[in-house]
């Protein structure tokens, strides 16, 4: 089986595809806090881990060797994170033998953000300007590869209008993506109104919901602000609540996450992509709520 097929396979026939997303830390104390939490989300029979890939293409070597040792250590197909910035095309061909040969099966294929000190998107000179682009780049340079994409449930931050959004979004879809995954959110209606609309869009791939289970208000805060996500009322009122225990907003967070993956399975997801923040508690315990055969 090609690897394009596989990763559209995890969410077909009844199945219900789980997957984790890590990135790359910065210290040795990190990446043994990292490989034990990879060890315990790997006993979930996830249908693949990913790796980010850092801002400018800043871990381009570095995302593919964690994604090498996901694999090696644990049997899990891994997925590279893999963006425009940092390259020209000859450049992004290479990095794409490169993976190859890191054993590395499926690409998320993403336009990238700038650098830390840039607020614009500034394309590499001779490289690429749109994810739509890169997924054709890869369907041509390594047309084994499967390829995921981004999904904004409440638009990306720089789009003018959600419609305008996802005929974005479809535009990566035609060139050859196999599923979209979509950014975290958390307030399920905004998920369920937006595969409607890709369905109506024409969009037939899988479209997974990304759920970043809260673990910090302070951080939770500044990460909705800058990708626009609302943070429903009476949770962030439950959470300001808790401000001075760690683990109450953690519990707190964890419930909230578990309700919405219940709902979500309910109302026919395909399937959920963790965001996992390097942490395995969180989706430990929300996984081990569900209704769910992990083998």
């Amino acid at each position: 089986m090609t690897a394009a097929a596989s990763l559209s396979d995890h969410y077909q026939a009844g199945r219900f595809g789980i997957s984790f997303e890590i990135f790359p830390p910065k210290t040795a104390e990190g990446d043994e806090a990292l490989w034990q939490a990879v060890a315990s989300l790997a006993t979930y029979k996830p249908a693949f881990i990913s790796c980010t890939y850092g801002a400018g293409g800043s871990t381009r070597q570095r995302t593919l060797e964690m994604c090498e040792q996901i694999t090696r250590r644990t049997g899990v197909d891994s997925t590279a994170h893999f963006t425009c910035l940092g390259g020209t095309v000859p450049e992004l061909q290479e990095w794409l033998g490169w993976a190859r040969q890191h054993g590395v099966k499926n690409i998320m294929a993403l336009r990238g953000d700038p650098p830390a000190g840039q607020t614009d998107f500034q394309h590499t000179p001779g490289g690429l300007k749109y994810a739509n682009e890169l997924v054709e780049l890869i369907k041509r340079v390594e047309p084994g590869f499967g390829i995921g994409v981004a999904g904004y449930p409440e638009k990306h931050a720089q789009a003018p209008s959600l419609a305008v959004d996802i005929d974005n979004l479809k535009r990566k879809v035609d060139a050859g993506a196999d599923a979209v995954f979509t950014q975290l959110f958390y307030v399920n209606d905004h998920f369920f109104r937006f595969r409607d609309l890709c369905v109506r869009a024409g969009i037939r791939v899988p479209i997974v919901p990304g759920i970043m289970p809260i673990l910090n208000f302070a951080q939770i805060q500044r990460i909705t602000s800058m990708c626009g996500t609302e943070l429903p009322s009476e949770l962030s009122a439950q959470m300001s609540g808790a401000q001075d225990d760690k683990e109450a907003q953690l519990q707190i967070g964890i419930q909230h996450a578990i309700a919405q993956c219940r709902a979500l399975k309910e109302g026919g997801a395909p399937g959920i992509h963790f965001y996992v923040l390097n942490r395995s508690q969180a989706c430990e315990e929300i996984l081990s709520s569900l209704d769910m055969q992990f083998a």
